[in-house]
This record gives C-alpha cells, structure tokens and sequence, in this order.
C-alpha cells in the first residue's frame, strides 16, 4: 500500500477472510474454468487453461499429475481433479 494509506476495520477484516478463504476462492475458480474449457473454442481454450495453470498453482495437489493434465489438455482429468480437490469423491 502506499505511505500513509490505512485500512479501516471493516476492510481489515474483508482482506483477512478474503486470505482465511482462498483455497476456497481457487477452487470455484476452477470448477467454472473446467464448465467453459468444455463449451470453449480454439482460440479462447487456450487462455482458459493458462488461467487452469495459474489456479492450481495456488490449490496445490500431486504436481506430477496437474503436469499431465496440463500437458495433455485434459479437460474430463481437470474436472475429476477439481472434485477430489473440493472434498468430492
């Protein structure tokens, strides 16, 4: 923040569970990137699953795996992914 710049704290607390929910915030993220890979074209896939990359970096999960579904495009892995992640089984 700039010098002399405070947060009230009604804002304190917004930025503080906006960090408590994170994880959280990735994964909705996520499960909305995986219902647009499936309905995007070409041209937009392509940004979609570099945002895909950016979420699950923050998600966490075995690196080796969210590498091959990366690697492969791997939309139906994504998804399944995503679920295991949330808590779904």
């Amino acid at each position: 923040m700039a010098k002399g710049q405070h947060l009230t704290r009604h804002q304190q607390g917004i930025v503080k569970r906006y960090y408590e929910h994170r994880d959280t915030i990735s994964l909705q993220k996520l499960a909305e990137l995986v219902s647009e890979l499936y309905l995007a074209d070409a041209k937009k896939a392509t940004k979609l699953w570099e945002s895909a990359r950016v979420a699950l970096a923050t998600c966490g999960g075995d690196a080796k795996r969210i590498d091959t579904i990366l690697l492969k495009k791997d939309v139906v892995g994504l998804a399944a992914l995503v679920n295991e992640l949330s808590g779904g089984k």
